[in-house]
């Protein structure tokens, strides 16, 4: 028994890339094609193969936008065991009709995104202000996580604090929302923070890191000593990474546990 990878599970591997660089893109791609009009299809797969990964082997999956045409777009992907590359592959996508599958021009829109985040921009923009201006859009990702995801009562999640509150929202390079949070004035110089809430299919991509940042500097710059949040007990991990520490027994609230958690300004 040769106790290597299967050539055909390579292909696999680039396609679950892929998956990971739309995610990298801020792009959740159901609704990004949907809004886009079209829909992505494979029209040629070409691998070369240069050694063999074999079981157990952690293997390093790089994925490019090497080039953009009129209706189609070519990734390059390599897939390396260390400094060791294993096999090349090229991509060639066509944007077409959903239905028909028939070849449209790649949306000017998806363009820019692609040759932005190959060139070093950033994939999302986080906006923050008031209620007034931002509350329709944190409103939309808050039902959709809380209320439809977690199935909070509409109820429990809409509540008279927003209008005092400083809020973000992220948004991708299709101006779709992704992220949102709000900060509170709590007691004795603390920022409380809350309603943080990131698309299912983003997260993990630094989405509600971003938003969380853009909260964290509102809350420095108005002389907030220290930020608090009520964590839910499956983001705990999250909270920990950038910083925060837990305070106090594990609860319930809403029926979903959770731990309170601080970070020192």
């Amino acid at each position: 028994m040769q106790k290597i990878v299967f050539n055909a599970h390579y292909l696999m591997y680039f396609d679950t890339a892929m998956a990971d660089y739309w995610r990298t893109l801020a792009l959740p791609y159901e609704e990004a094609m949907q809004a886009l009009g079209g829909e992505l299809y494979v029209k040629k797969t070409s691998v070369i193969h240069h050694a063999s990964a074999r079981f157990d082997d952690l293997l390093d999956v790089a994925m490019q936008c090497q080039k953009i045409g009129h209706s189609s777009i070519v990734f390059h992907g390599a897939i390396f065991r260390g400094d060791d590359l294993i096999v090349t592959c090229e991509l060639i996508y066509v944007f077409a009709d959903s239905i028909t599958q028939r070849a449209c021009p790649v949306p000017e829109a998806l363009r820019q995104v692609l040759l932005g985040f190959e060139d070093g921009q950033s994939v999302m923009t986080v906006k923050t202000g008031h209620w007034d201006d931002l509350g329709w859009d944190a409103m939309e990702i808050r039902i959709e996580v809380f209320v439809d995801e977690q199935l909070i009562a509409l109820e429990l999640e809409n509540d008279e604090e927003d209008a005092a509150a400083f809020h973000a929202v992220a948004y991708n390079g299709l101006g779709q929302v992704i992220a949102t949070g709000r900060l509170l004035k709590g007691q004795q110089g603390q920022g409380r923070i809350g309603r943080m809430a990131v698309k299912r299919v983003l997260r993990g991509s630094g989405q509600g890191a971003a938003v969380l940042a853009a909260l964290q500097t509102e809350a420095t710059r108005r002389g907030d000593n220290e930020l608090a949040l009520h964590a839910q007990t499956s983001a705990q991990g999250f909270y920990e990474r950038l910083g925060f520490k837990g305070r106090g027994d594990v609860f319930d609230e809403v029926g979903l546990s959770h731990i309170e958690m601080f970070l020192a300004l």
